[in-house]
Formats: C-alpha cells, sequence, structure tokens
C-alpha cells in the first residue's frame, strides 16, 4: 500500500503541475483577477489581477490520483466527495465575485447553508453507513468514549466540519500559506489513516498533498495564481472529513492549531471591536498582524509553516492507540 501512496502523491505532483501551464495563462485571458481589499496590506494592491481559482489545479491532482491508485471504498468516496463539494460552494463564490463582478460572493447566510448541509450528510454518511460510529478519542491518552448519535452528529455537523473549513479559509491570505500549511497538517491525517486501516484515504491525503506541491510551484511568492475559495473551502473539507473518517476530531485543535489561531484572531478582533471600539490585532486574520508589524511576506509564510509543523508533531504526538 505504500506504493500506491508514493504514486498517488507523484501522479497528483504531475497532474497539479501540469494543470497549472494549460490553466494559469488561459486565467489571465479570461481576466479572472483576484479583489484586494482597501483596508488590507498596502503591499497587497500590487496583487490585484493575479487569476484566482487555481484551487482547481490540486483538485485535479487529487482526484486524479485517488481514482487510479486508491481502492473504492466508501470511506475514500466520502472524504474526496466533501472536499469536491465544498470546493464547488468556493468555485460559486469565486465566480461570483471575479465574473459576475458582486466583490462579497456568495451572501453569509447562502454559503453558511451550504457549508451546514454538507457537513450534515457527511456526518450522517460516517456514521450510519460507513461504520464510523459515534466514539471519540482523547488526544495522548488513548481513551474512548461513545457519545449519543444526535450529539455527534450535532457536534460535527455545526463545529468540527464548518469550523475547519472556516479556519482554513481565514489563513489563505499570503502567496503559498495556506497549501504549504495544509500540505504540513495533511501528513498526520495520513498516518493516522495508515493506523487506522484507512489505506485508501490515506493514498487519497497524499494525493492531495501532491497536487498542494504542484500548485505551490504557481502559488509561492510572487504568486502567479490564487487558489481562492475553491482551493481553500476543499483543503478545509478535506481535513475535516479525514478527521470525522479516522475518528480525530478532538485532535484538530493541535493538528490544525494554525488554523485555530487565525480563525480565532477574527473572533476576538471583531468582538471587541463592537463592544470596546478598540482592536486587539492591527489586523485579522492574524497573518495580516504580523505583515502590519513590517514582517515580510515571505517571513510571515516561513513562520506560519513552522508552527503547522510543530503543531503536527505535537497531533502526531498524541496519537496514541488510535488505530
Amino acid at each position: 500500500m505504500l506504493e500506491e501512496i508514493i504514486y498517488g502523491f507523484g501522479l497528483a505532483l504531475i497532474i497539479s503541475f501540469l494543470t497549472g501551464l494549460l490553466l494559469i495563462p488561459m486565467l489571465y485571458r479570461m481576466k479572472f483577477g483576484q479583489y484586494i481589499r482597501d483596508d488590507g496590506p498596502k503591499r497587497h494592491f500590487q496583487k490585484a489581477g493575479t487569476p484566482t481559482m487555481g484551487g482547481v489545479l490540486f483538485l485535479a491532482g487529487a482526484v486524479v490520483g485517488t481514482l487510479v491508485f486508491a481502492p473504492k471504498t466508501g470511506q475514500v468516496f466520502l472524504v474526496l466527495v466533501t472536499t469536491l463539494a465544498y470546493g464547488m460552494i468556493g468555485f460559486v463564490d469565486d465566480y461570483i465575485k471575479v465574473v459576475l463582478r458582486r466583490s462579497l460572493g456568495l451572501r453569509a447566510r447562502e454559503k453558511l447553508a451550504g457549508q451546514l448541509g454538507v457537513a450534515i450528510i457527511v456526518s450522517l454518511a460516517a456514521v450510519f453507513f460507513l461504520g464510523r460510529g459515534t466514539e471519540l478519542v482523547i488526544p495522548f491518552s488513548g481513551y474512548r468514549f461513545d457519545i449519543n448519535p444526535v450529539w455527534y452528529i450535532l457536534f460535527t455537523s455545526l463545529i468540527v466540519i464548518p469550523g475547519t473549513v472556516n479556519a482554513v479559509n481565514f489563513t489563505d491570505g499570503l502567496d503559498g500559506l495556506a497549501a504549504g500549511s495544509v500540505s504540513i497538517s495533511m501528513l498526520a491525517f495520513i498516518l493516522a489513516a495508515i493506523m487506522t486501516g484507512l489505506h485508501g484515504v490515506a493514498v487519497f491525503g497524499a494525493s492531495l498533498v501532491g497536487g498542494c506541491l504542484g500548485f505551490l510551484r504557481y502559488n509561492t511568492h510572487p504568486a502567479r495564481v490564487f487558489m481562492g475559495d475553491t482551493g481553500s473551502m476543499a483543503l478545509g473539507g478535506a481535513l475535516a472529513s479525514m478527521a470525522v473518517i479516522t475518528r480525530m476530531e478532538l485532535f484538530i485543535p493541535l493538528i490544525g492549531f494554525l488554523y485555530v489561531a487565525e480563525i480565532l484572531s477574527v473572533m476576538i478582533q471583531v468582538l471587541s471591536f463592537k463592544t470596546t471600539g478598540k482592536r486587539v490585532f492591527l489586523m485579522s486574520p492574524l497573518h495580516h498582524h504580523f505583515e502590519l508589524k513590517g514582517w515580510r511576506e515571505q517571513k510571515v509564510v516561513r513562520v506560519f509553516w513552522l508552527a503547522a509543523l510543530i503543531s503536527a508533531a505535537i497531533g502526531l504526538l498524541g496519537m496514541h492507540n488510535i488505530g
């Protein structure tokens, strides 16, 4: 099975890279340029017009790598379809922004309804059709406990899945940040899939990492293409569904500490401003705060990648007896 994991990774990397050669010039010709926030760091204004929707690159690689080398199981189907479903929500959001020229994209209630709808379907499918059950594992202890199915569905569909999707979405804001950090985090979930006997899911994870690395060829500073919500929401869906199917929902705050910090910075900023009129951070999400502190974009990305690596390592240490 190690061969399939390696082959899936390699094929996805090649597919993503080759897709970029064809798609990026097309996006430039179609003027599918990124909208830049007026209140963002001034240095970002030079990025205006850079094509978005580039998440299609690594999704193409992930799909091909998975379909060619992963066994066709219900678990593989679940993580793949979940990733594509959230990618489709993001694609619609991007399309409205860059093609229909409505800068806010989908309305908040529309986006939330789509996210919750997919999350509920994923949770129900995992529990009642794929035998995932409602067991949760406490990190570092190996202790397992069952909760009521209703509470489990509410926990995963209202907190775990949409929370992860939106946290990764907020993390996407600097060249290479989201693709690189999610690739690092995904390594922990690939190991969890191997430890739990879900080898096809591990092939999916490796294919997604390969696709992201091929995408990084065009997305590292200075980026020639952005992943857009098409990519960031898909990556969040991939991490969340991997956590659900491997019973690692409670590991997300460890492995994905970076994404938790990013979304918390937004929540804290909004709450503080609405209650006191003052801002805690120079700008949220957190990566923009460090930019406005004077850090170069490349430094922020490298430090955040390191944070993702450390948190993934801590999560791996907590994987005692998860199989």
